[in-house]
């Protein structure tokens, strides 16, 4: 599943491709994939006409911005957006198309079919599901290390369970919550409210870095995932603890171990990142 990286890198792709482009039609194939409205016929006539003015993130959902509308677009597992010529030829599971009217076509392309879109007037999102309820954004200014504190500080649950949980903090996904936790030395089943001061500021540092990172090198490609240009991300070659289970630790040697937490297969290093006693005031 593309996570806040993968989608972060379409965002600015989508921004050099698609902004100032008008839309003429849009043709949609399979219903299911537009939640809002929940008419199509009514979604391709209210987009008609409407000229795209920006591309925004909120989590790992899209926002595309349009003159008094905006679509927010979640690619859930295998979802893709790719611009072409209007006469290429339509690829197979391309499941919406928005035909601008300059010959150009956004296409998305989704084989699992698990991708949404809900269509807001401007602002009516935000305060909407899906965005509503969302946590705090790992790479904004807000995301400091008290707003962290207050957010994760006091839960009850294993520090991995509390990073994946999108009411907390948003975007980070199985792949980049074991490199954080491996980049700060906290073990996944660590509980989050026996994490000190120093060790929240340690992975506070670590979420953003990490999440940096990968935007820099464009996301990672464990799956499927390609930006909007149909380019693949590069973060899966600077992977140091996900997927490298019984391979020696880049940092000590000793062999990565995998567990499941969170109903999530997870990668960790018992060296260094050590198992703490667990909270007492929990037993």
């Amino acid at each position: 599943m593309p996570e806040l990286p993968e989608v972060e890198t379409v965002r600015r792709t989508l921004n050099q491709l698609i902004v100032g482009k008008t839309i003429d039609h849009v043709t949609v194939s399979l219903p299911r994939i537009i939640q809002r409205p929940d008419d199509i016929d009514a979604f391709a006539l209210e987009l008609a006409g409407h000229t795209v003015i920006g591309v925004e993130r909120r989590g790992k959902f899209l926002r595309i911005l349009l003159d008094g509308l905006v679509l927010v677009s979640h690619l859930r597992m295998e979802g893709r957006y790719g611009v072409y010529n209007q006469h290429e030829e339509v690829e197979k599971h391309t499941h919406v198309i928005f035909h601008f009217n300059d010959g150009t076509e956004l296409r998305y392309k989704d084989v699992r079919q698990f991708g949404t879109m809900h269509l807001f007037n401007t602002g009516e999102e935000l305060v909407s599901k899906p965005l509503m309820k969302l946590g705090l954004e790992p790479l904004d200014e807000a995301f400091t290390v008290d707003a962290f504190r207050e957010a994760v500080g006091k839960r009850t649950t294993k520090i991995k369970a509390v990073l994946l949980n999108q009411a907390y903090v948003v975007g980070i996904g199985n792949i980049y919550v074991d490199e954080a936790l491996f980049r700060a030395g906290i073990h996944p089943e660590t509980i989050a409210r026996t994490l000190t001061e120093a060790q929240l500021k340690i992975l506070h540092e670590a979420i953003v870095a990490t999440l940096q990172d990968a935007v820099n090198a464009g996301g990672s490609s464990i799956k499927s995932y390609v930006n909007g240009q149909g380019e693949m991300g590069m973060f899966q070659h600077q992977l140091k603890i996900y997927g490298r289970k019984a391979e020696p630790c880049v940092t000590c040697g000793t062999l990565i171990e995998k567990s499941v937490v969170g109903g999530r297969g997870t990668h960790f290093c018992p060296n260094c990142q050590p198992l703490p006693l667990s909270d007492p005031s929990l037993a």
